[in-house]
């Protein structure tokens, strides 16, 4: 019909800015920890959901001719990613992590092998944000830590029992706001 559409993130407190999370939910119609919500016929396929975070978003800022497509001219940054988008199983989506980011030519942020490349972090924004205390949602937290799926760099606590889940049994507890 025309209509222009974007994709992207809330952000918000309880929500993250990982655009792997967003990509997950437009494709599986799954939550993080894993409830369906939405029928596999209102679910994007992958091409569709990244054209939408990419194209679709870069329209809505105006700046649809300096990006969002892989296009000669445009700016060209990019992100060395844990895994391929287009092929790991969708369950794995949400944990793809980028292990190196390069925007306007310089490295940006930079894991696991590509760390010594990183430059000094950012200060955490807003200065409240519990992220500056807990360290985020892919940091170990106390418990048993176990590899996170999407990268080995780092842990977290799996929860899998109603009798141990902090969140009402739904699964893993990384994703907590």
């Amino acid at each position: 019909m025309g209509i222009p559409v974007g994709a992207g993130t809330d952000a918000t407190r309880v929500a993250s800015y990982n655009p792997w999370v967003s990509l997950s939910w437009l494709v599986t119609g799954r939550t993080v920890g894993g409830m369906r919500l939405y029928p596999e016929g209102n679910c994007l396929g992958r091409e569709e959901a990244l054209r939408l975070y990419s194209a679709g978003s870069s329209w809505f800022s105006g700046e649809e001719e300096k990006k969002g497509t892989l296009t000669p001219g445009l700016l060209a940054d990019l992100a060395v990613l844990s895994a391929d988008y287009l092929t790991v199983p969708e369950e794995e989506i949400r944990g793809i992590e980028s292990l190196l980011t390069i925007v306007g030519g310089r490295v940006a942020y930079g894991a696991c092998e590509f760390g010594t490349l990183a430059p000094p972090p950012l200060p955490v924004s807003p200065d409240w944000s519990p992220v500056g205390r807990y360290g985020g949602y892919h940091h170990a937290s106390a418990g048993a830590a176990v590899p996170h799926p999407g990268c080995a760099c780092h842990t977290h606590r799996q929860v899998w029992s109603p009798k141990e889940s902090r969140l009402w049994g739904i699964g893993c507890d990384c994703f907590a706001f």
